[in-house]
């Protein structure tokens, strides 16, 4: 249950809900089609409005790909991510997370990072078989 999301509609919750439901990283598009096929009221710029606020609440992450689509995360923890250029699926990458990257971002170039994200980009395993 979403809470201390500013305030908690039940929109919000059904948004929340279908994001924990599929394990895809889904778009916006993708998430607006299945709520909108159990909850045909439910407007487009209200699944975009409450996933920016769930994902600012850090009840759900955001990840920004290079082909300008925003995708949603169900798990918040950091970890990096590996986006095949031929299907175009986003899988999770389950190695390390890194934290040191950005202090060396830091003594490098002198930036204050507070957060990085990492897409790795390829082939994957079911479009080489």
């Amino acid at each position: 249950m979403v809470s201390s999301v500013k305030r908690n509609t039940v929109q919000r919750q059904i948004v929340y809900e279908a994001v924990q439901k599929l394990n895809t990283h889904p778009t916006i598009d993708e998430i607006y089609k299945v709520l909108h096929r159990e909850h045909p009221s439910i407007s487009k710029t209200t699944v975009y409005r409450n996933l920016r606020q769930l994902a600012d609440g850090g009840f759900i992450r955001q990840i920004s790909l290079p082909d300008g689509l925003e995708r949603y995360d169900r798990t918040t923890a950091n970890h990096y991510h590996f986006n095949c250029k031929n299907c175009g699926d986003i899988i999770d990458v389950e190695i390390g997370y890194i934290p040191g990257i950005n202090d060396s971002v830091h003594d490098k170039y002198g930036f204050i990072v507070d957060n990085h994200d990492v897409v790795f980009s390829g082939i994957c395993v079911k479009c080489i078989d």
